[in-house]
């Protein structure tokens, strides 16, 4: 089968996407890291570039330290409606709850958040009618009139179509004014290997809706398609008529079962409308080049770029490029990987086989260089100025399962993930991990090779995906420079 790739590669699940003209934007799910809600740009629904993060300040986004990983933010969505964007969002958080942001500029920034106390459930959804009446629509499925500036409901709650019979976890719904109809699309079937899309239409937002009688209309369960898990979609017609369905998908290595470990990824496909008005979904579309991914900071700006993630906040007192010019600097709350409260910054991995290099100095702390699923899923790379060793954390047994000597000085540590071919045997994991340190002469010295099936969704559990990035457990660790960069299969 001819390979299918994502339009956004990596943990960027629960797509929703806007145009505006000839532009068009799209935000994803960030669960436990902040900023949250990264957002992004395109002129032709197939090349993104990130162009912000909607939750960038406390004020708008705060995530307890004793809140599990894939809490947090979840499945947004973004609409363009009077002059404004809109983005509504559901901090699955003590305290949290559905909540709307506005902007001009979908880069930011973007207002404090307006409260929805009064909205219960997930996946919240946005549109308005003929009438100028919002109608917010959540998991479930249900709808509730509400003020989009005050947050307060203005009517009573009532109950949709929530899809197929017998089919769990109806979500992520999104409601449109297409031709005629008003169209409720759906997920269904749960976030796994059954999901998948439905769509039903009505002659108003509130209904009644009659399901499709080609239901569902996206999803790859019982195939052997290499994109699975395909659901949580939103449409959008672009500016030359055509119609077209963003949705999130994995791609699951190794042999049996298949294991994800990049995270639920954006996809995009065409759609076309039947005679009677019904959507039928095309194949996945991918990009014609594929871009290089190639990644490099050498620190030397006040701001971070924009697709550094951390664990639940990201404090000047803790995280900075300010300290050392020319360095990050990062600084331990005395917490390790295996705990919330770690001070860890990274990037989603978004390459099936890469590398991740770092120089860092641990002269007055311990820290490194990490691939981390969840504080219970992780393996990393670390120094304290007189040791490197490698630690593999996988539920609950962690190990220290490399030692060697570090160098004189700053020690660049390096990360290596290679895919395994295609497997004869049922149980061959997805891909390898191995750790270890550069040589003065550009040469990678292998410390530890670690099965990469333990990073993975299918193991861990969870919403999220592989980030890779650096840490300090203890005192203060100073990194000169990150790199990440694609390898060839």
């Amino acid at each position: 089968m001819v390979s299918v790739q994502p339009v956004v590669p990596g943990f960027h699940p629960d797509p929703s996407v806007c145009r505006v003209g000839d532009d068009y934007y799209l935000v994803c799910s960030s669960f436990e890291y902040f900023p949250g809600i990264p957002v992004f740009h395109s002129r032709d629904l197939l090349h993104w570039t990130q162009i912000g993060n909607a939750l960038d300040r406390p004020e708008q986004l705060r995530l307890p330290v004793d809140m599990p990983s894939s809490g947090g933010i979840y499945a947004p969505t973004l609409r363009h409606h009077d002059g404004r964007f809109w983005l509504i969002v559901t901090n699955c958080a003590e305290g949290g709850g559905n909540m709307l942001f506005t902007a001009t500029d979908p880069a930011g920034p973007w207002s404090d958040p307006v409260r929805l106390p009064d909205v219960p459930g997930i996946d919240p959804d946005l549109a308005w009618d003929e009438d100028g009446t919002c109608w917010c629509t959540v998991a479930g499925v249900s709808q509730v009139a509400i003020d989009p500036r005050s947050g307060r409901t203005t009517g009573e709650r009532r109950a949709l179509w929530s899809g197929g019979p017998g089919a769990k976890a109806p979500e992520a719904p999104h409601l449109y004014r297409i031709g005629d109809h008003w169209y409720l699309l759906i997920a269904e079937g749960g976030t796994e290997r059954g999901h998948a899309i439905s769509i039903a239409r009505g002659p108003g937002p509130t209904g009644p809706f009659e399901p499709c009688p080609h239901n569902p209309v996206l999803t790859h369960r019982g195939t052997d398609h290499p994109v699975q898990n395909t659901g949580h979609g939103d449409l959008v017609q672009a500016a030359d008529g055509s119609w077209w369905i963003v949705f999130l998908g994995v791609r699951p290595q190794g042999g049996t079962p298949g294991w994800h470990v990049l995270g639920r990824e954006t996809f995009l496909a065409p759609v076309t409308w039947t005679e009677d008005g019904w959507p039928v979904v095309g194949e996945i579309a991918s990009p014609a080049e594929v871009v290089d991914g190639s990644f490099r900071d050498d620190f030397d700006l006040p701001a971070l770029h924009l697709s550094w993630i951390s664990v639940r906040d990201r404090s000047a007192e803790h995280c900075t490029t300010k300290e050392r010019p020319g360095s990050l600097t990062l600084r331990a709350r005395g917490a390790s990987l295996d705990d919330p409260d770690v001070v860890f910054i990274g990037r989603r991995q978004q390459h099936l086989t890469c590398e991740a290099r770092a120089l860092v100095d641990a002269a007055d702390g311990v820290g490194g260089l990490a691939v981390r699923l969840d504080e219970q899923h992780h393996y990393s790379v670390e120094t304290d100025g007189t040791q490197i060793r490698v630690i593999s954390r996988v539920g609950s047994v962690r190990a220290v399962v490399a030692t060697r000597p570090a160098p004189t000085g700053p020690a660049v540590l390096a990360v290596r993930i290679t895919r395994l071919p295609l497997p004869h045997r049922p149980r061959t994991g997805p891909d390898v991990v191995s750790l270890g340190v550069e040589q003065p002469d550009g040469t990678f010295s292998e410390l530890a090779t670690l099965d990469g099936r333990y990073l993975s969704t299918e193991v861990a559990g969870g919403f999220t995906g592989r980030v890779i990035g650096l840490y300090a457990a203890e005192g203060t660790v100073h990194v000169d420079w990150f790199t990440y960069e694609p390898l060839a299969a």
